[in-house]
C-alpha cells in the first residue's frame, strides 16, 4: 500500500471530484457494453447504472453507482443517491444475469440511498431488502468492489457477494462523519475526529473480516487522470475472481455466501 494516511485524510481522497467512477470503470474495464434502462415500474435512475458487457472473453453483467462528473451531471445522477427504482433496475439485471448464467460485478460508490419524500413513498427501504435477499441467493457468481464511498443501505443493496473488495482509498461505514458527529456530539465541526472512531477505511474493514481484498492504489490515490493504468489492476482481479468463482458448484458458491453473511463482523463482536 502507500502512505499511511488518516481516516479523515482518506475520506477526502474518496471524495476527489477526480477520482475514478462506475463510469470511467465501465469504459476501461470492459468491452462491448450496453446499458440498460428503467425498472419497469416507475422510471429510469441515471444514479444506478446497469448493463452487459464483456470481461476479456466472459460476458458479464455490471450494476453501478454513479456520482457524476461535472455539476451538470451530478446533478442528473443525484450525486449517485439512488431512489427506489434504481434498487429495482439493478435487481431485474440481477435476476438476468442469474437466467443467463452470467456473472455479476457491482460496483459501490454512494454516500446512501436517496432519502427524499418520494423515495420513501415508493419504498426505498424495501428496494434495498429486496436486493439483499436476492443477491444472498442469486444463482451465479458476485463480485462488489468499493472504489469511493460506501455510505449506509445504499452500499449494502449491492455489497452481498461471493468476494468484497475495497480499492485503498474507499470507505465503507454506516453513514457520513459529518452525520455520525452531528448525532454524537450535535457538532459537525468534529467530523475528522468521528471518521478516526468509525472504522470505516478499507484497512480496518479488512481488519474486521467484512470484506475479502484491498486493492492497493496509486500514490495521490485512484484518479481518472491516469490513462486507464489503474483499471489494468481491477480488469486483472475481476478477470482473476470470476474465473476462481466459476470453478465451484454453484450449490457451494451459494452455501459459502450465506456463511460468510452469517459471520460478518464476528471477529469484531468477539474482541
Amino acid at each position: 500500500m502507500s502512505t499511511k494516511r488518516s481516516a479523515w485524510e482518506i475520506v477526502q481522497i474518496a471524495r476527489d471530484p477526480k477520482r475514478i467512477t462506475t463510469q470511467y470503470i465501465i469504459e476501461n474495464v470492459f468491452t462491448d457494453f450496453m446499458e440498460m434502462h428503467g425498472d419497469k415500474l416507475f422510471a429510469d435512475d441515471a444514479a444506478m447504472i446497469g448493463g452487459i458487457g464483456y470481461l476479456d472473453d466472459i460476458p458479464v453483467t455490471v450494476v453501478g453507482q454513479e456520482k457524476g462528473t461535472d455539476l451538470r451531471d451530478k446533478v442528473a445522477r443525484n450525486f449517485g443517491c439512488s431512489n427506489p427504482e434504481g434498487y429495482r433496475k439493478s435487481l431485474r439485471l440481477l435476476r438476468q444475469a442469474e437466467k443467463f448464467k452470467r456473472p455479476v460485478v457491482c460496483i459501490i460508490d454512494t454516500q446512501g440511498a436517496f432519502c427524499g419524500v418520494g423515495a420513501e413513498e415508493r419504498g426505498v427501504a424495501e428496494s434495498i431488502a429486496r436486493n439483499l435477499l436476492e443477491l444472498s441467493r442469486l444463482k451465479t457468481p458476485v463480485i462488489s468492489i468499493f472504489i469511493g464511498e460506501g455510505g449506509s443501505g445504499g452500499a449494502i443493496a449491492l455489497g452481498v457477494a461471493d468476494k468484497r473488495m475495497m480499492l485503498e482509498n474507499a470507505l465503507y461505514s454506516i453513514l457520513s462523519p459529518e452525520g455520525f458527529s452531528s448525532i454524537l456530539w450535535k457538532d459537525s465541526s468534529r467530523a475528522a475526529e468521528a471518521a478516526e472512531l468509525m472504522r470505516m477505511t478499507a484497512a480496518e474493514i479488512k481488519e474486521m473480516g467484512l470484506i475479502d481484498d484491498v486493492l492497493s492504489e496509486p500514490e495521490g490515490g485512484a484518479q481518472s487522470g491516469d490513462n486507464g493504468k489503474f483499471a489494468k489492476v481491477i480488469k486483472q482481479y475481476l478477470v482473476d475472481s470470476i474465473k476462481e468463482l466459476q470453478k465451484e458448484p454453484i450449490d457451494q458458491l451459494l452455501q459459502k455466501r450465506y456463511d460468510k453473511i452469517r459471520s460478518f463482523g464476528q471477529d469484531a463482536i468477539t474482541e
